[in-house]
């Protein structure tokens, strides 16, 4: 029964906003009212700077690492590590606190993927980083990292069940970034170089 209290658990923990929450204790405005109007660390990075944008992305991620972690340590089956981790991964899109209006959940995504098997997530990440440094565009980096992901958990863990959860997850990622595809093909998407800088 605890294993099976872990999907609901990850939700939960998901829908706590990073970003809001650290805009409140930082004195800086709601993420949802300002640039992009989304509660992410990009956002976030917009319109606090680096510092900001680092506590929330950390924030994120382990809403997404932790439970499966957790999952792990019970020696869950894959089919309720996937659960898990697409729980943790929707409470960050549809936060149940927020209602139902959260971030993209790259950072939520990527915590899930490291808390499966970590070179899962350093490959994801590593990918992310080098599409970022070449092109200095980060949905971009994002959409790249999250097209490979499949194959990447493939690559080291071939349970059908992650794999599974893998895909779904992916497509979401790009269902929730469209608007940034289409100014990506306008050529109008921003450059990480020109985010905040405090």
């Amino acid at each position: 029964m605890l294993l099976y209290a872990l999907v609901p658990l990850a939700y939960l923990l998901g829908s706590i906003s990073s970003a809001i929450i650290v805009c409140r204790l930082m004195g800086l405005p709601d993420p949802r009212t300002q640039g992009s109007n989304n509660p992410g660390a990009t956002n976030v990075l917009r319109i606090g700077g680096k510092k900001a944008a680092a506590i929330t992305l950390m924030g994120d991620a382990l809403k997404g690492l932790l439970p499966v972690l957790v999952a792990h340590a019970l020696n869950a089956t894959p089919l309720i590590l996937a659960l898990t981790g697409m729980a943790a991964f929707l409470g960050h899109l549809y936060p149940v606190f927020f209602g139902f209006k959260g971030g993209k959940g790259v950072a939520t995504a990527l915590g899930v993927q490291f808390g499966l098997y970590w070179p899962i997530g350093l490959s994801i990440a590593a990918i992310w980083l080098f599409v970022a440094k070449v092109m200095n565009v980060s949905s971009l980096a994002a959409l790249i990292a999250m097209a490979l992901a499949p194959l990447v958990v493939w690559w080291f863990w071939p349970a059908p069940e992650l794999i599974i959860m893998q895909v779904v997850l992916s497509i979401i990622l790009f269902w929730r970034h469209r608007s940034n595809i289409q100014n990506l093909l306008r050529g109008k998407e921003g450059r990480i170089s020109e985010e905040g800088g405090k």
